[in-house]
């Protein structure tokens, strides 16, 4: 885990928590669980395309395909990482009961 950890760009691990909460509220929802990884992977890549663009400076269409890159590969991770923590804490949870 450290290692996936050192691909995230550490301004984005605050998104961590921030996703973990979301998660939360989508789990107390109608929204079935097996959904959940994917719609958090969705707004993990739509959050980190709007902090991409707000803070790159866009000269050229090669800006652009860098901020859509690094918006889906920091998006995924992200969502992996929340999904993957609330997962260990679960199974803790069941080997200390």
């Amino acid at each position: 885990m450290e290692k996936l950890i050192e691909y995230i760009k550490p301004e984005l691990s605050v998104m961590i928590p921030v996703l973990y909460f979301i998660g939360l509220a989508l789990k107390n929802s109608r929204i079935r669980d097996e959904r959940i990884p994917y719609i958090l992977t969705v707004i993990a890549v739509l959050l980190v395309s709007i902090y991409s663009l707000s803070t790159n400076v866009i000269e050229d269409y090669k800006d652009i395909f860098s901020c859509i890159f690094a918006a889906i590969t920091q998006g995924i991770i992200l969502a992996g990482l929340t999904v993957y923590s609330n997962q260990l804490y679960k199974q803790s949870n069941k080997l200390n009961h």
